[in-house]
């Protein structure tokens, strides 16, 4: 990465459907104990959100954590709901204000969007972007965006460009992925509805520098879900690797959910079995890891029950496949019973109920 100093501000435009721009602009500010990432977008707060969610999960490909200052996006010109060429902008913009990427030209237009923004790629309508920036470029600005076959449309033209399979492109480096080690675990999505499942929770992490002082629950980011949930999220982590006694303050991690609208607390087995599974600390089964149970006390290992254990075997069972691998409260032992582990052996899973973490 190229350290620069900081700048105050730092602006980032991108090109929207209709072929008209937009900046994103960033400042920088100490953060006396506010969110390090606060996106305002007056009249849409949802745009908001997803801005804060993709800035937060692209920061997980730097090689250094630093939460000190809080930075503030804007948008001057919101795009259709349906727009996501503007999330490369904001990466950039961040990247920009806080000194960790500079660019060679004076004024930078980015156009790109990525579903793993924690793994540093770069996606986009590469064909769409350059045809529109054909028409919008000028002298000494960069442009920045997905990798295309129209790429080769920059050439002769006033505008420096860049294309970019991935974050690590813009310093030279390997892509973020080789990085980051993820895993799935998944839990029984229980509300007596047409929509129950097995849903899952996936957890990415990426290994701190050593030698840093680092606060746990800062380095995770759960960004889709709401403060609540967040703040659930990382203490059930935080708690879980403080059971590890060596667990704390070695990754930076990401955790996403399937459906991020939860009740309850039965997930968090499953999140804290994808943690171990990512970070090395349990053995991968065959198939998944299927697992539901809360605790009071990560910290000491402790699995506790949840509530809606017959309804919740029900659909473990019905959706079971060869190689999965459940796990249950041990609370839960007595109640089920011989036939239900016979139709789990049946279908090719296995069962355990456990009372605490380890090498389960």
């Amino acid at each position: 990465m190229n350290f620069a100093p900081h700048p105050g501000t730092a602006d980032c435009r991108t090109i929207l459907a209709d072929g008209a721009l937009a900046t994103i602009s960033a400042t920088r500010r100490p953060r006396a104990n506010r969110a390090e990432v606060k996106c305002m977008v007056p009249g849409a707060p949802a745009l908001g959100e997803a801005m804060q969610a993709v800035v937060r999960l692209a920061r997980l490909t730097e090689p250094v954590f630093d939460s000190r200052e809080q930075v503030v996006l804007s948008i001057d010109r919101a795009p259709g709901a349906d727009e996501r060429n503007w999330e490369l902008a904001a990466v950039l913009a961040d990247r920009m204000v806080r000194g960790i990427w500079q660019p060679a030209g004076s004024q930078v237009t980015a156009a790109g969007w990525s579903d793993n923004w924690q793994f540093g790629e770069v996606c986009g309508d590469a064909e769409l972007a350059w045809r529109l920036l054909a028409q919008a470029g000028s002298a000494g600005e960069t442009w920045l965006g997905a990798a295309g076959e129209t790429a080769h449309g920059a050439v002769g033209q006033p505008w420096a460009a860049c294309t970019l399979r991935h974050l690590g492109e813009l310093s030279g480096h390997a892509h973020p992925r080789s990085g980051v080690a993820s895993a799935r675990a998944w839990f029984p999505l229980h509300s007596g509805g047409i929509n129950d499942t097995l849903s899952w929770v996936e957890v990415s992490v990426r290994p701190l520098p050593a030698g840093g002082e680092h606060d746990e629950e800062a380095t995770i980011a759960a960004p889709a879900l709401d403060l609540a949930l967040q703040q659930s999220v990382r203490q059930t982590l935080a708690g879980a690797r403080h059971f590890d006694g060596k667990g704390l303050g070695r990754w930076k991690t990401a955790v996403r959910f399937a459906e991020p609208r939860l009740q309850g607390a039965s997930w968090q087995l499953a999140l804290v079995m994808a943690d171990r599974l990512a970070r090395g600390r349990e053995c991968v089964p065959r198939g998944r890891v299927i697992a539901t149970g809360s605790s009071g006390a990560w910290h000491a290992g402790r699995v506790e029950p949840v509530a809606g254990l017959q309804p919740k075997l029900e659909l473990i069972l019905q959706q079971a496949a060869p190689g999965d691998r459940v796990l249950l409260p041990r609370a839960w032992q007595d109640e089920v019973c011989a036939a239900y582990r016979a139709a789990l052996r049946d279908k090719g899973a296995s069962l355990a109920c456990v009372e605490s973490l380890g090498w389960i």
